[in-house]
């Protein structure tokens, strides 16, 4: 695949969901992150979908999608078990404003995070270890589909500055299941269908202004 034919088909597929393109710049970025990402994915495993298709209708444009809903006023942004960078490395391009950090605590997936990251230019940090060794809290916590989600989720709401937000990439199937995980400091306020398909949602969730 030519490189500039990822970024058509990227903005086709946004346009097709009824969203803005991105500008030329981030495609240019969004290029640049599409070829690594193949390029490990071959040998590490970042992600079931191999296909150009799969990976910008599920990975790039759902990312896109909760960058573009991400509440404003927000600074900074934790992935948590980042993964491959989804969502936080679409979130860092799309909304430059907010200081990313990626946590992984897998090292193979952590060392592909620092090279896009170093490819991309972008103002995002890499913590290599598990999100418990974190002593700092921030504006927002994100996550998708890790791995004991309910456990992840409860890890996330400590990591929530006082009136910051959760970010919730998952299914409405499971949505009961976090928000009982996430407990009463969170309160949800918006729900948002995410383009790839009839199942996955984004949750916003806004933690109590005071520590309970």
């Amino acid at each position: 695949m030519g490189m500039s034919t990822v970024g058509a088909r990227l903005n086709a597929l946004l346009k097709e969901a009824g969203l803005e393109p991105v500008d030329s710049e981030t495609t240019g970025r969004f290029e640049v992150y599409y070829s690594l990402f193949v390029r490990w994915n071959k040998r590490l495993n970042l992600s079931s979908i191999r296909d150009e298709l799969g990976i910008l209708s599920l990975h790039f444009v759902e990312s896109i999608v909760v960058a573009r809903h991400l509440p404003r006023g927000i600074t900074s942004l934790l992935d948590l078990g980042s993964g491959a960078g989804l969502p936080g490395i679409p979130i860092a391009l799309c909304r430059p404003e907010i200081a990313v950090t990626l946590a992984e605590s897998q090292g193979k997936k952590a060392a592909f995070l620092q090279e896009a990251v170093r490819a991309l230019g972008t103002r995002v940090e890499v913590v290599a270890g598990r999100a418990e060794a974190l002593t700092r809290t921030f504006d927002c916590v994100a996550l998708r589909a890790v791995n004991k989600m309910s456990k992840a989720v409860a890890e996330a709401v400590e990591l929530v500055e006082p009136s910051g937000w959760i970010a919730l990439m998952t299914t409405a199937a499971e949505l009961e299941q976090l928000k009982a995980a996430a407990g009463a400091q969170i309160e949800w306020v918006e729900r948002v269908q995410l383009p790839a398909s009839e199942s996955r949602i984004l949750a916003l969730g806004r933690r109590a202004n005071s520590r309970a």
